[in-house]
């Protein structure tokens, strides 16, 4: 495993709602990150969909570590969502990629995609904006 793999399952660990929800770093190289998360009962609306605001947290965290892997340490300035279907399904996996970076700024893309006994579908596209800490918080 890489160096920033590594730095990057740590950075998940000391996050206690990411450790909570349950959610896996699979992928953090330059420029790419991918986050999964099973699903669970706990984690569905009144329909049986995956809440919205957890399809939400699994983009946005997902955006911030793509943004991280080419600025360092970041945080999420802004963020937009589009959800295109309802999650369905055993699993959520949220891929990022960086469209564009500068020093302190990057411009994150998202899929989250829900595996099911049907396949693979995406049921959100999320974009944002990541922002380089450059002080304490």
């Amino acid at each position: 495993m890489s160096e920033l793999f590594e730095f990057g399952k740590a950075i998940l660990a000391s996050q206690p709602f990411s450790t909570m929800l349950g959610t896996e770093l699979e992928i953090f190289e330059p420029g790419t990150a991918v986050l999964t998360l099973v699903v669970r009962d706990e984690l569905k609306q009144q329909h049986g969909f995956v809440h919205g605001g957890v399809v939400s947290y699994l983009a946005d965290n997902a955006l911030t570590y793509a943004g991280g892997s080419v600025l360092g340490d970041s945080v999420t300035s802004e963020y937009k969502i589009n959800y295109l279907r309802p999650a369905l399904g055993e699993k959520l996996v949220a891929k990022a990629t960086v469209l564009s970076s500068g020093k302190n700024q990057a411009v994150c893309q998202c899929h989250v995609i829900a595996i099911g006994g049907d396949g693979e579908r995406t049921v959100a596209v999320a974009q944002g904006t990541i922002n380089k800490v450059n002080q304490k918080i």
